[in-house]
């Protein structure tokens, strides 16, 4: 039983005396009765008689009122008839005197519209107390003065709560059904300070009505309580009435009548009912539903006269009068004839109460789990911890894909659905709260009740505050300690939710029969005795534990938890019991047939003993009866711990075993030698030796269906290379056989073209399934590319011969060059980076296309001009730093302008399909590509010129088009810091440790730096990542990747042709190195870092603008550069910054090797350059820490320690992470007197690239606090104050520079 005090108070059934003078006297002198009283005076009359419920002018006080709406026009008040409170408060008062006088024992306030949320719809927010506290007293004073009159029979006032004209079940918004206009808290919020003006103004009752969403009517059921919890007064009676708004029987936001019930049954109301919408004969079957359910007090109240369509009426009083009758011989009320009044009649007989509750839950339907419902079935593939498949999606942000994976629950017929978002990179709190807001708009989703699972308590609240239905808590513990335990089992009971509670206390997890049941019956009585909660709503959890492990103690965890079941049933009354059953088999992980045998035998035995709801995959399990005897056997014998000799866990183990390594079949005949297996792929078909040899694809199937290919890229056979043999023509680079057997094909295919377009561009794009699986790499896509190029060669003359006497016979030019297409290439204006598109550009041209390079920096205006001059098929456009992507925007812009129709693809290391499909492809209407690497792009250009061209464009947009809505949908989920927050947050640093005062002030000039004393600087991981050369762990990085099984000896060639290739440089002298260093004095404003002109610091040389992180992801502190740098006033400081280049004649060198055809040398050249400069720019930044600024002097550290930033301080970039903007060089060049001092061989461009490209340039920071950081995504408060600081007038500038990675907003 409850303590004493806790227990919840069933108000129908409230007996005591009725002291009906004292009430009276009380109205008459516009005194609230207490609750009490009014519930004892109410649940009296009740047994004797049918209770009754009554159902733009300005004045004075608005006559000037001038506000207006968001578009500019004035507010009208016409409408707000709660306003005839303070206008006609005569009035107000006069008709709930009618109403009294007529026989009404309650009147509702004039309050329906008195929230603040409703009032805002008028801009009245202001008055919403006064409202309600006014138009409280106007009802009570018109009860005082009938109750006068009529002392035996008091009059009472209900408040009236209205449900607002915002709904949190239903999206507002047709393209996303996860949007809301209003929040639970500010619904919350809203009915709270109504609730405050109605108890002021002394309402007797408090009236929820009108409920056609039973989420705001569960948030203003929240707020009442709060209300009163807050005030430590004694709880109002609460009366809810939903409107049901057709003759289907739901509300608005689609319950049925019974799961309304259900979902309010929380509240402990003193009535629950319907009203409105309908008229009286209408609603008298959904009144029925309602009252079988409810075993309190119920009421209706329909449209009294129902108007039809032309505006007249069809009933008149006579009529409306008999069909509310028949509420009352519905229910057996009494037994006199239809004539009676109903006033005559007795009130309801409460039906008696059972012994034994059972769990009652809802969705958009009821849902009762009674002893003969039998077992419940838990879905649970939304799950991101048991579903790979659901958390691929949510991490992708495609909610609507995710959805789908929940439909296929309900198909499977899933009783209850289990949503669970706990993950670490993902914020589970707004994908919990978004998701649920989108299941909630999905009638065959939302009919079943909702598991809201989260080890986080403000995951779970966040879910609960988006469900309209009784919800499922999954879980508490008394882990937590007993206080917090019953805080949310306390809200959990407010919500309206039943709860699992797991079977761990303070000193943890339950494991063995003892334990399971001594803190499932321990927090039974906590909750029983200290809150009362209901025990119908309990769903205890014993932990399923793992078995057949090998250790003994864990043989018994299946069968303590069996028999626990039965003993806490049997202690614990009225209690329900879950459990995860993927627990008890995961030792077999990868052996899905065998789990599934050990879930379902495990069911079978702990069913009976009390297991009535368990989340698994519903439609997944085999029968009982439907295993086979000896696994049954088998899986029985671990489950229940016995055996007749005792060793049942290694007979399991070895059943495992099998089932995972079968045994070979027995081979025919001797072992085939090696030399045999070598060549044995050369048995296969044309197309198997061609493309798919040695992966086993299916040699009959030429053009293999999209579903077949993706089902065979999923195999583990497929992508492990290491069990092929060696031989493969295409994916593994052997010409040796390649013209033979392409002249097999083409004799057998007849058509030359055929044999590309089919086995060997099937084959290409296999490869680039490979590349982008990380299964092959850049070496290898250029070597395979070759031996296309070879097969090409070897169809081209017959192509030609095709062609030749094709165009004789049309009459026209037989001797036109014959290329399978034209491609136009360019890097767009403002980016120097070109080695990806120099790729590109081999493997197209050696699948025989014509490759137009354009070179870099070209502009949008040449790049078309030169397109149309060539007659071009496909523009390609490559680009690298953020503001390459509004340019190559612009260049789409201008394609559209021109009414062009080619083709347009785009690569680059900054581009991303996100963008292409969000920016580009809004652009132009003619196709736009975003091509993910080399090697994909020759299957795209051949997609492109192929006769399927028009059905691959409608899959990309259609793709694209998906990927837009997943866009801008996730804009919503973000939550920021206003910039000045995110400045309260910035970091606190120690100024004591202000670096000393540099050894060096001002600028310095390194000219031509001897290259092999740079040389040893140089960090070799990126040059083999630029390569797609990636080890694997512990081989991953240089120099242990020469011994990767996969990699190494690819890397070992190429890094002894990068070697080479050095030393030449060293010897011939072709290439230079040129830095400049400064260091200056320096303090921050702000987020900004004045530098100054001498160490008075009066005159400020420039400034470096800072940008602040800003995105909210619940950290300490949000960082800016400017942090780093002591601010002005608290010490001295000092800024150092540096730019380098190990690139000075690396264009010209580049220039001969492409000239002699030599594009792999050029390609390694330009990754040499690169090498050296991030090598000349380590060699700086040790220089500036040891001798220069001298910070750190002692500093002995090896390159490896440097690579892994052991020094103090950091070097950002302008235009990286911590400082996205690359305008910011422009300070530092001048700073630096870049151009001077370097005669102009290190240079920026337009854009701000820096030229030659292979250099480098840096901020340094010597502060040992300092440490590197990502801006991430920024607000428009921040880009505004940011333009403003730089004197900018508008946000453009700001906003092209800082492109859409950074940019948390969509722009205009």
């Amino acid at each position: 039983m409850p303590d004493p005090g806790v227990g919840v108070v069933d108000v129908c059934r409230i007996e005591g005396p009725q002291d009906t003078d004292k009430v009276a006297q009380k109205i008459i002198e516009c005194q609230t009765p207490t609750p009490n009283e009014v519930v004892r005076y109410f649940n009296a009359e009740l047994k004797k008689r049918i209770c009754f419920l009554d159902d733009d002018y300005r004045g004075d006080r608005f006559k000037d009122f001038s506000e207006l709406d968001v578009n500019g026009v004035p507010v009208s008040l016409k409408g707000n008839n709660d306003l005839l409170i303070f206008s006609k408060p005569e009035l107000i008062q006069g008709i709930h005197e009618e109403f009294f006088r007529a026989g009404s024992d309650i009147c509702e306030t004039n309050t329906f519209n008195g929230t603040a949320i409703s009032q805002g719809e008028y801009k009245m927010q202001a008055i919403v107390y006064e409202l309600n506290k006014v138009g409280a007293q106007l009802a009570k004073k018109a009860a005082a003065d009938v109750t006068k009159a009529e002392p035996h029979k008091p009059r009472f006032v209900a408040g009236a709560v209205g449900p607002t004209s915002r709904t949190l079940s239903v999206s507002p918004s047709v393209e996303d059904s996860s949007f809301r206009n209003v929040t639970w808290d500010e619904l919350v919020e809203s009915y709270k300070q109504q609730v405050s003006g109605l108890v002021d103004g002394g309402v007797d009752i408090l009236m929820i009505e009108t409920i056609f969403d039973t989420q705001n009517a569960k948030a203003a059921i929240f707020a009442v309580d709060e209300y009163f919890l807050e005030t430590k007064k004694e709880r109002l009676p609460v009366m809810l009435s939903a409107t049901i708004v057709d003759n289907s029987g739901r509300t608005l936001s689609g319950q049925t009548v019974e799961a309304f019930y259900v979902s309010v049954k929380h509240a402990q109301a003193f009535t629950v009912g319907i009203n409105c919408a309908l008229g009286a004969a209408q609603m008298k079957g959904f009144y029925k539903k309602l009252a079988d359910l409810n075993a309190g007090l119920c009421h209706v109240y329909p449209n009294a006269c129902l108007p039809n369509a032309m505006g007249g009426y069809d009933e008149d009083p006579e009529m409306f009068s008999n069909n509310m009758l028949d509420y009352v011989l519905q229910q057996q009320f009494c037994g006199r004839l239809l004539r009676h009044k109903v006033k005559d009649c007795p009130g309801r007989k409460l039906p008696d109460l059972p012994k034994y509750a059972t769990m009652q839950l809802s969705g958009l339907e009821p849902f009762f789990i009674t002893p003969e419902s039998g077992f419940q079935w838990v879905g649970e593939r939304c799950n991101l911890m048991g579903s790979p498949k659901f958390k691929k999606l949510v991490d992708a942000y495609k909610w609507d894909e995710a959805m789908e994976v929940w439909l296929q629950q309900v198909d499977k017929k899933a009783d209850i659905l289990d949503f669970n978002f706990d993950s670490d990179l993902i914020d589970g709190q707004t994908a919990m709260g978004r998701f649920m807001r989108m299941c909630v708009t999905e009638p065959n989703v939302a009919r079943l009740p909702f598991m809201i699972d989260s080890s986080k308590w403000d995951v779970v609240e966040e879910g609960l505050k988006c469900v309209q239905g009784k919800c499922i808590v999954n879980s508490i513990s008394l882990k937590v300690g007993e206080e917090e335990f019953l805080r949310q089992a306390k809200l959990c009971m407010r919500y309206g939710a039943a709860v699992v509670i797991m079977a761990f206390d303070e000193q943890g997890q339950a494991a063995t029969y003892d334990e399971k049941v001594r803190i499932c019956q321990r927090s039974y009585r906590t909750l029983r005795q200290k809150l009362d909660f209901p025990p119908e709503d309990i769903i205890f959890d014993c932990n399923v534990l793992t078995i057949a492990t090998g250790l003994p103690e864990h043989n018994t965890y299946a069968i303590d938890f069996i028999n626990a079941l039965a003993e806490i049933k049997r202690t614990c009354p009225c209690v329900s019991f879950s459990g995860g059953l993927s627990n008890l088999s995961f030792s077999f992980r990868g052996l899905n047939s065998l789990r599934d045998v050990m879930h379902s035998v495990f069911l079978y035995h702990a069913v009976p003993k009390g297991l009535n709801m368990s989340i698994v995959n519903p439609g997944g399990l085999p029968r009982y009866c439907d295993i086979d005897e000896h696994s049954r056997k088998l899986a029985e014998e671990v489950i229940l711990n016995n055996s007749a000799d005792g060793k049942h866990v290694e007979r399991f183990l070895e059943y495992a075993e099998k089932a995972k390594n079968p045994p070979a079949a027995a081979a025919g005949g001797a072992a085939a030698g090696p030399a045999a297996a070598k060549d044995a792929w050369r048995s296969g078909t044309y197309t198997e030796r061609l493309q798919h040899g040695p992966f086993g694809f299916p040699g009959n199937l030429l053009v293999p269906s999209p579903a077949a290919r993706r089902s065979f890229l999923s195999t583990e056979r497929y992508w492990d290379l290491s069990l092929q043999p060696p031989g493969s023509e295409l994916i593994s680079g052997i010409d040796k056989y390649i013209t033979e057997d392409v002249e097999e094909a083409r004799q057998d295919l007849k058509v030359p073209l055929y044999v590309i377009e089919g086995p060997l561009m099937q084959g290409m794009g296999i490869i680039g399934d490979l590349f982008g699986a990380g299964k092959m790499f850049l070496p290898q896509v250029i070597k395979s590319a070759r031996v296309m190029k070879k097969a090409v060669a070897w169809l081209t003359p017959f192509m030609e011969k095709e062609k030749r006497e094709a165009a004789l016979a049309n009459g026209t030019d037989p001797d036109q060059p014959k290329w399978n297409g034209v491609v136009l290439m360019a890097t767009v204006k403002g980016d120097v980076h070109d080695i990806g598109k120099n790729i590109v550009g081999v493997v197209l041209g050696c699948n025989n296309y014509k490759v137009i390079d354009m070179g870099v920096m070209v502009p949008a205006e040449k790049i078309l001009e030169r397109a149309m001059e060539e007659k071009v098929d496909v523009i390609g456009l490559s680009g690298l730093i953020t503001p390459s992507l509004d340019e190559m925007v612009y260049v789409a812009e201008q394609m559209k302008a021109k009414g062009m129709t080619l083709p347009l693809m785009i690569g680059g290391a900054t581009t991303s399909t996100r963008h292409t499909a969000v920016r580009l492809a809004k652009k132009y209407d003619f196709g736009v590509i975003h091509v993910l690497d080399a090697s994909r792009s020759c299957t795209v250009v051949s997609a492109l010129l192929s006769k399927e061209k028009k059905n691959y464009l409608a899959d990309i947009k259609e793709e694209y088009t998906e990927i837009r809505d997943e866009y801008y949908a996730t804009l919503v989920d973000k939550k920021w810091k206003t910039i000045d927050q995110a400045q309260a947050k910035k970091p606190q640093m120690d100024w004591s440790k202000v670096p000393p005062r540099p050894q060096f002030i001002g600028n310095l000039c390194i000219k031509d730096h001897p290259i092999d004393g740079i040389m040893q600087y140089i960090d070799w991981t990126p040059f083999f990542q630029v390569h797609q050369l990636r080890g694997k762990y512990p081989n991953r990085d240089y120099p242990a990747i020469f011994k990767d099984s996969r990699v190494g000896e690819e890397a070992q060639k190429l890094f002894d042709e990068a070697k080479e290739m050095l030393a030449w440089i060293v010897k011939e002298g072709v290439m230079k190195c040129t830095g400049v260093v400064g260091i200056h004095p320096a303090n921050s404003v702000g987020d900004d870092i004045e530098v100054y002109t001498n160490e008075d610091r009066d005159t400020v040389k420039c400034k470096f603008y800072g940008l602040r992180q800003q995105l909210g992801m619940n950290e300490a502190t949000y960082m800016c550069q400017s942090d780093f740098i002591a601010p002005k006033g608290v010490a001295p400081d000092y800024i150092s910054a540096f730019a380098c280049t190990g690139g000075i004649g690396c264009h010209e060198q580049r220039m001969k090797c492409e000239e002699t055809g030599d594009i792999d040398k050029a390609i390694l050249l330009e990754a040499v350059a690169d090498r050296l400069a991030e090598a000349f720019a380590e060699l700086i930044h040790l220089k500036i820490r040891k001798t220069l600024w001298a910070y750190a002097p002692d500093e002995n550290l090896s390159l490896e320690d440097m690579l892994k930033v052991k020094y103090q301080g950091i070097r950002p970039a302008p235009g990286y992470p911590s400082q996205p903007d690359h305008r910011e060089k422009e300070q530092m060049w001048d700073l630096l007197d870049v151009n001077r001092l370097t005669e102009k061989k290190l240079e920026l461009t337009d854009s701000h690239m820096m030229m030659p490209s292979a250099s480098v340039s840096a901020l340094v920071f010597a502060h040992p606090q300092a440490k590197y950081f990502s801006v991430g995504q920024v607000n428009i408060d921040q880009v505004k104050a940011y333009s403003a600081r730089r004197g900018e007038s508008g946000v453009e500038g700001t906003e092209r520079w800082l492109g859409t990675t950074v940019l948390g907003y969509e722009k205009k």
